[in-house]
C-alpha cells in the first residue's frame, strides 16, 4: 500500500472512531430524552410524605414500646423492629441525598442530614462522599470505595497481597461475608464518628459533630437508663447486627461479583453504570427489604429518579439496553447471594481477566 493510501485509510479509521464515540456517547442522552418525556422524573411528594410520616411515627412508637415493656427479654423482639425501622430511615436519608424527594437542593440535603446524623446515626457528609464516588465510577479499581481493600478482598490485586492466615481467610471469605454484615452497623457508625472527628474537611461539621455525637450518646444512655446492663446490652448488639445485615444486604448483590473495572479504562456513562451493576428481581417484600435499590440499573442511570418510578421506567431501560446489545443482568434475591458468595470465594480467578468493552475496544480506549 502507497503512503498516500495509508493516510487515507488512517483519516478514514480516524474519523470512524470519532463516529463511532460520537454515537456511544449519546446513547445515554437519547435514553434520557425519553425518559425525561415521560414524566417518570417528576417528584412525588405525597409518596415520601406519606413515608416520612409513617417511619418516624413507627420510630417513635418503638421507643414508647420500650419503655412500656420495661424489664424484660421481650425487649429483643423491639431491637429487631427498630433495626428495620432505622433501616428504613437511612433508605429515605439516601433518596433525599440523591434528591429525589424535593424539588430544593437544600430540602433535600437538610432533610437527609437530619434524617442520618439525628436518627439513624451515621454521618451524612462521610456516606454522601462516599456514596456519590461508588456512583461515578462503579466497580473501578482506585476509584469505587466499596470495592477498595478492608476486611473483604473484592478484586485479584487485593488477593494478591493476602498471606498466611488473611489469605487463607481470603479465599474463603465468601462464607464469612453474611456473618460479617452483623458488624457492619457498628462499623458504619465508627466510620462516621472518625469523619465527624477527623481532619479532612466536613461540610456542617459544626452541625453534624454535634447531632451525631449527642445521637449516638443519647442513644445508649436511654437504654442504660430503662434497661438492665444484661438487656440494655442485648438490646443494642441485636439492633447493630440486624441493622447491618439489612443495609448491608441491600447494598451488597447489587454489584459484588459484576465486572471490575480496570483503573483507567474509559467507559461511556451508560455503560459504565449498566455492565457493572445487577437488577434483583422480587416483589413488594424484596423492595421493601432493599429500599428500592433491587433496581440499580434503573437508580445509577437516573439517581434523582423517585424510588416508586424505579419500576416503572424498568421496561423501557430494559428494552433500550436490548436495542443497542448491552447486557442487562437481573437475576433473583437468593441467586444474587449465592452469586456474591461464589464469587468472593475465587476473586483471584473469577475477576482475573480485565474488563474489556467490545465498544470502548472499537474506540481505541
Amino acid at each position: 500500500m502507497s503512503a498516500s493510501n495509508e493516510r487515507v485509510t488512517s483519516a478514514t479509521d480516524a474519523r470512524g472512531g470519532r463516529a463511532a464515540a460520537r454515537r456511544v456517547t449519546n446513547d445515554y442522552s437519547v435514553l434520557a430524552r425519553i425518559v425525561r418525556e415521560s414524566g417518570l422524573l417528576r417528584r412525588r411528594h405525597g409518596y415520601y410524605w406519606t413515608r416520612l410520616l409513617l417511619t418516624v411515627t413507627a420510630f417513635g412508637g418503638i421507643w414508647a414500646g420500650i419503655v412500656l415493656v420495661g424489664s424484660s427479654w421481650w425487649q429483643l423482639a423491639l431491637a429487631v423492629a427498630l433495626a428495620f425501622v432505622l433501616a428504613q430511615l437511612a433508605f429515605l436519608g439516601h433518596d433525599s441525598a440523591h434528591r429525589q424527594i424535593f424539588r430544593s437542593r437544600a430540602w433535600n440535603d437538610w432533610t437527609a442530614r437530619v434524617l442520618a446524623n439525628v436518627l439513624v446515626g451515621l454521618s451524612h457528609a462521610w456516606w454522601t462522599t462516599k456514596h456519590n464516588a461508588h456512583h461515578t465510577a462503579p466497580n473501578q479499581e482506585g476509584h469505587d470505595p466499596d470495592i477498595s481493600p478492608g476486611v473483604i478482598a473484592f478484586t485479584p490485586a487485593v488477593m494478591a497481597t493476602r498471606r498466611g492466615w488473611r489469605g487463607w481467610f481470603a479465599r474463603r471469605q465468601g462464607w464469612f461475608f453474611l456473618p460479617l454484615l452483623t458488624l457492619e452497623g457498628l462499623n458504619l457508625h465508627v466510620a462516621s464518628v472518625r469523619t465527624v472527628l477527623g481532619r479532612g474537611p466536613v461540610p456542617h461539621r459544626w452541625v453534624e459533630a454535634p447531632l451525631l455525637l449527642s445521637r449516638l450518646a443519647l442513644y445508649v444512655a436511654v437504654l442504660m437508663i430503662l434497661l438492665p446492663p444484661a438487656i440494655a446490652g442485648a438490646f443494642l448488639a441485636v439492633q447493630l447486627a440486624v441493622f447491618g445485615v439489612l443495609l448491608g444486604g441491600a447494598f451488597a448483590p447489587n454489584h459484588k461479583g459484576m465486572p471490575i473495572v480496570p483503573r483507567t479504562a474509559d467507559v461511556d456513562f451508560l455503560r459504565r453504570q449498566v455492565l457493572m451493576s445487577r437488577n434483583i428481581r422480587g416483589n413488594a417484600t424484596v423492595d421493601f427489604l432493599m429500599g428500592g435499590l433491587n433496581r440499580q440499573i434503573e437508580h445509577h442511570l437516573f439517581p434523582s429518579m423517585p424510588r416508586p418510578n424505579l419500576k416503572r421506567v424498568q421496561p423501557l431501560v430494559r428494552e433500550y439496553c436490548a436495542q443497542l446489545g448491552v447486557s442487562y443482568t437481573e437475576v433473583g434475591f437468593f441467586t444474587s447471594y449465592a452469586i456474591v458468595i461464589g464469587y468472593l470465594n475465587d476473586v483471584e480467578h473469577r475477576a482475573r481477566d480485565p474488563f474489556s468493552c467490545p465498544v470502548a475496544a472499537s474506540m481505541g480506549r
